[in-house]
């Protein structure tokens, strides 16, 4: 069955002095989401468990990543993330420490949809 895709978010994270890449990503998919609310699915009766979550994090280790543990704090819908290169480090010369940057792209996805109603208020 082809989605519709209903949402996009965008986020940035970072992780200051541990060099962290799933800290880091795991701040940018929060910063994605934080903002949000979804008043769709009360609004049209919809499960959230319909919509299936898919998160693209850039870094620049994508290995690094535990994608798994960051696919379990996503708080609705059937969630997948994936690592791609991307993000940035940025190193610092006088500690030798380096800043890892993350970006995320949280994208929710329902099954097409055909004669929407909203629904009566209480």
């Amino acid at each position: 069955m082809s989605e519709h895709r209903i949402i996009i978010e965008m986020g940035m994270g970072n992780d200051q002095y541990g060099m962290d890449y799933t800290k880091a990503a795991a701040r940018a998919i929060e910063d994605a989401i934080r903002h949000s609310s979804i008043p769709l699915f009360e609004a049209l009766d919809l499960s959230h468990g319909e919509m299936r979550v898919q998160v693209t994090i850039g870094v620049q280790d994508p290995k690094a990543v535990d994608t798994t543990a960051l696919a379990g704090k996503l708080p609705r819908g059937r969630a997948t993330v994936t690592a791609v290169r991307g993000g940035l480090n940025v190193e610092n010369d006088e500690t030798g420490g380096t800043i890892v940057i993350a970006s995320a792209a949280v994208e929710a996805f329902l099954p097409k949809q055909t004669g929407w109603q909203l629904r009566q208020a209480d």
